[in-house]
Parts: structure tokens; sequence; C-alpha cells
């Protein structure tokens, strides 16, 4: 019998997905070489933390750059991976590039906030006691809030910046990315310390390290 593997940045939308179709066996972490820094990749420390949180091992892999599509085919195989879970909402050419990697490497592909309200997921996660940390963000006014975490008492006030950038307010499009400190799946509380925060012309990003706090 194979597993149940989840994507997982350490983000809310992973995590929601993964929520939505637990139990999941395991995390997995793709690092890509991307063009600009990934607000998840320099803080790869911070997404480890919280998958230990959730009390779930996390699978790191680095991706060859020009042959990403096949080492993820390769390594869901060899895991003998027989559904894959992913956080995708609205955005169609990463929808069917998840399609076609479940379609090689032989396994069911879950997608369960496909075609949901972007402020119904984020607002559901808020309700529900998600705790988010935004570790980056590139339009203008949003980058006021890397380094914040958001939370009920400022949502309104996250919300707002996200609307003055026309942004979407789940960050779908890439304007904003988070680490989840608490949820319904953690054990622990992850608090994550700024260690410094880099202003580049693409966006703004806070390098972070955690440790974990006894939930109240």
């Amino acid at each position: 019998m194979g597993i149940k593997v989840s994507m997982f940045s350490g983000g809310k939308d992973g995590l929601r997905a993964a929520q939505l179709e637990y139990p999941v066996d395991a995390f997995l972490f793709l690092i890509y070489d991307f063009p600009e820094p990934s607000p998840h990749i320099v803080n790869l420390q911070a997404t480890v933390a919280s998958a230990s949180s959730i009390g779930r091992p996390i699978i790191v892999k680095r991706l060859t750059k020009g042959n990403e599509f096949k080492e993820t085919v390769e390594l869901l195989k060899g895991l003998g991976v027989d559904t894959l879970v992913a956080g995708d909402v609205f955005v169609e050419d990463h929808l069917r590039y998840m399609e076609r990697i479940a379609g090689e490497s032989g396994c069911r592909l879950r997608e369960p906030l496909w075609g949901k309200d972007t402020l119904e997921l984020l607002m559901n996660d808020i309700e529900e006691g998600y705790r988010l940390k935004v570790l980056g963000a590139r339009p203008v006014n949003l980058r006021e809030s890397v380094g914040k975490v958001v939370d009920k008492g400022n949502v309104d006030w996250f919300l707002e910046l996200a609307k003055k950038d026309g942004a979407d307010p789940l960050g779908e499009n890439g304007e904003y990315h988070t680490i989840v400190l608490e949820s319904p799946l953690h054990k622990e509380r992850v608090e994550v310390v700024d260690l410094s925060m880099k202003d580049l012309s693409c966006c703004r990003i806070a390098l972070v390290t955690s440790y974990f706090k006894q939930k109240v």
C-alpha cells in the first residue's frame, strides 16, 4: 500500500490542503532554483520546525534546474506515493503541472482548495486559529506586513494592505508568503524570531529562526 504525501512549504495553503486530507503520512518540500530568493527556501528551518510541531516527517529535495519534472516523478515513484496532496486554488498552469506530475508518477492528485473563494479560505484559516507569520511580500503596501504575525486581532489591517495593492487576499499569485505558527494540527506553537530584513527590488524578505512553545 502506498503513502499519502502533501506538498508543504510551511505556509497556510499547503497546510490547509493537508488538514482537509488528513491524515497524511509525510510532507514534501521541493527546492527549486528560482531567479529570485524564495522566502520559504531561505527560511527552510522554520518549515521543518512547523512540520515537526505537527508531528509529521518532512522530505526535502533540491531539484536540478531543467530536470525538475523528471526528478520529482522519480522521487514520488521511489517513495511509493499513491496520493499527492497540493494546495492550488486558481492558477491553472500550476494545476496542469501537478496533474502531469501525478500522471507520470502513477499517483492520485488531491487538490481540496481548487476553485474555492480565496478570501473565504483565508478567513476560515483565521477563524480556526491559524497564526500566520509573513515571511515575504512583493507589493509595496504588503511589504509592511513582513515580519508581522497575522491572526484574528489584525487580519482586517492585513486585508486592507492587500486591497491597496490589488493583491489576492490569499496571495495566490505569489504576492506574499507565510509560515504557520499555530493551527489545529500543531501540537506545539512555533515561535519565529526575525534575524534580519532584506529589502530587494523584487520584494521584502524576513530571515528568521524558530523555536517551540507549549500551546496554551
